[in-house]
């Protein structure tokens, strides 16, 4: 008979903290430019952008305010460049500016481009080392922080376990596959690459579904270091649905090239040849998938091509720093991007919350979608979950 381990908090609050994506992120500090005006994207950027700062500086975490360039390498690229502009100041994004030829190389010596879009506001931090901070005044609040505890399900207790001596003050039980157990008043689930599985096992809705994508990054061998000062980026292609490769400082003093993006066979899967049956199922017979496949053949194909073949990527890289060569850069880290889809194939751009009804689904609320920049906005978006926990939950 298995054994079962059974948790009863006098705290308030208790944290089961998922891995992964606050881990294998670029590091960035987004100012919120591309985000549509108005948008809770947008405006938790914004804000989320400034108490960043602001939480790093209090923590004595350190940070870089290095700087970005948007950069336009053909003529037709700048009307949207100028329309990012709009977009920017539209945003309240600070000290936003627009520079000509000259202006690029002042920033960055070794960058060619026509015009670009400065944002002076962005910067990088290590996202990991800030996630951690958290926990811990997490638990300095009188929070616990318990890990190693993979969910399997969420259920409503149906009897007062044996030596409880709260009774049912803890109408729901959380289980890990161990068969140890959490007991607690309500749930908040903020799951990333698992949003979709945690929702549906508490009875809620399965979609919008979540598909991995992989990231492959290239790194700067360190005598290239040189080439590089802040980030770069191009002018997105609204035909294409993610930002397209850019060069990315790192705080140790690394430098980041990409990412691509690809499908993942798994949910972590950080290689090539990661695997899970289960994910990659969901994933191909999933229509919202099979729509997008359908509508992106062309540019998946080339991503995968140019993560396998180098020598495209830097192609491409070489549009913004001539200099870079194949023998210049090295195989670098991957992440995992936990992108949602709804049944049409859309990629859910905006934040999702998702509860349910009943016993259950009345304590429950998932944060479904908190895609990039998430870690910019995590501040924001905290103000935001428990503005809608107490609302939600009458606390």
């Amino acid at each position: 008979k298995a054994s079962h381990s059974y948790f009863y908090f006098s705290i308030n609050l208790c944290v089961l903290p998922a891995v992964h994506q606050s881990g294998h992120n670029s590091g960035v500090i987004h100012s919120g430019i591309y985000y549509t005006p108005g948008s809770l994207k947008a405006r938790l950027c914004v804000r989320g952008a400034t108490l960043a700062y602001e939480y790093c500086e209090k923590k004595g975490i350190p940070y870089k305010r290095c700087g970005k360039l948007i950069v336009a390498v053909e003529q037709e690229e700048i009307p949207r460049l100028k329309s990012l502009y709009e977009r920017g100041l539209k945003n309240n994004v600070r000290d936003l500016s627009i520079v000509d030829a000259k202006g690029i190389r002042e920033r960055e010596p070794y960058c060619r481009g026509i015009m670009a879009l400065d944002s002076p506001y962005t910067g990088i931090v290590d996202w990991r080392m800030v996630a951690l901070r958290y926990g811990k005044d997490f638990e300095e609040a009188g929070g616990a922080v318990v890990t190693e505890f993979e969910v399997s399900d969420i259920a409503m207790v149906k009897e007062s376990p044996a030596g409880n001596p709260e009774g049912m003050k803890y109408p729901i039980a959380i289980r890990d596959k161990k068969g140890n157990e959490v007991q607690c008043r309500h749930v908040l689930t903020c799951g990333g690459l698992y949003s979709d599985r945690l929702s549906q096992i508490s009875g809620c809705s399965p979609e919008p579904r979540i598909v991995p994508f992989r990231g492959d990054y290239l790194v700067l061998k360190p005598d290239k270091h040189y080439l590089v000062k802040g980030n770069i980026y191009p002018v997105p292609d609204p035909r294409f649905p993610f930002l397209g490769v850019h060069f990315t400082p790192r705080m140790d003093g690394s430098v980041w090239l990409g990412p691509n993006a690809v499908l993942a066979f798994k949910r972590e899967g950080y290689h090539l040849y990661d695997f899970n049956a289960q994910d990659f199922a969901d994933a191909l017979s999933f229509r919202g998938l099979q729509k997008l496949i359908f509508r992106n053949v062309t540019y998946g194909i080339g991503e995968m091509y140019r993560g396998v073949f180098l020598g495209a990527q830097i192609k491409i890289l070489q549009k913004y720093i001539p200099e870079l060569t194949l023998s210049d850069v090295l195989r670098g880290p991957t992440g995992v991007r936990a992108q949602a889809l709804d049944c049409d194939g859309n990629l859910v751009d905006d934040f999702v919350f998702d509860g349910g009804v009943g016993d259950l689904g009345s304590r429950v609320l998932h944060v479904r979608n908190a895609p990039s920049p998430a870690a910019t906005s995590s501040l924001s978006i905290a103000e935001m979950v428990a503005d809608e926990v107490e609302s939600r939950f009458t606390l």
